[in-house]
């Protein structure tokens, strides 16, 4: 950092700038230039977590298998990457039908079927993917998919005695903090 504002120092104290700028522009426009020269020799932190990689698990968001859990096993080009999972059979997905996921495993390019099903079980995919958060969204959202009339109609009458009991309970906490 010492550098940049000795090379701005010394391009300040020598006065010289183009033809047609002002001194307030050069002023900027230098300024600009070790902004951008400072900016390149710090260490940037990279923005994404999930990369596509081999034995990322990833979350399929659209086409007939929707939200399945699936292994990247193999990269295809820049658009597709080749997929598997126990329960389905090996095929070639597109980027966009894929949500990439924090889990990976550590597994080879293109395993055996056999091989991927026991790496699955030695990392426990199943079981992290559980206890996320996004994997107890999801299970909550298929739940409440699943419910029929009466369960829901059940469900409205357990909130409504729920919020009963909090509203005494709250009331005879005002009352003893009033008097």
């Amino acid at each position: 950092m010492k550098w940049v504002e000795l090379d701005l120092h010394l391009i300040w104290a020598s006065r010289k700038r183009p033809k047609g700028f002002s001194a307030v522009s050069t002023f900027i426009l230098l300024f600009c230039i070790v902004r951008l020269s400072a900016l390149s020799h710090a260490q940037a932190k990279m923005p994404f977590k999930r990369y596509v990689e081999i034995g990322r698990v990833a979350l399929v968001n659209y086409g007939k298998e929707y939200g399945r859990l699936v292994v990247i096993v193999d990269v295809i080009d820049q658009n597709r990457a080749l997929v598997d999972a126990p329960d389905m059979v090996r095929c070639q997905m597109n980027f966009k039908r894929l949500s990439l996921t924090d889990i990976k495993i550590d597994i080879k390019r293109v395993p055996k079927k056999k091989t991927l099903i026991e790496a699955m079980n030695a990392a426990d995919v199943k079981n992290k993917w559980e206890n996320s958060s996004w994997g107890r969204k999801l299970i909550v959202q298929k739940r409440r998919a699943s419910l029929n009339d009466f369960d829901r109609f059940k469900i409205m009458l357990a909130k409504i005695k729920r919020g009963g009991v909090i509203r005494q309970e709250l009331a005879k906490l005002k009352k003893q903090t009033a008097s």
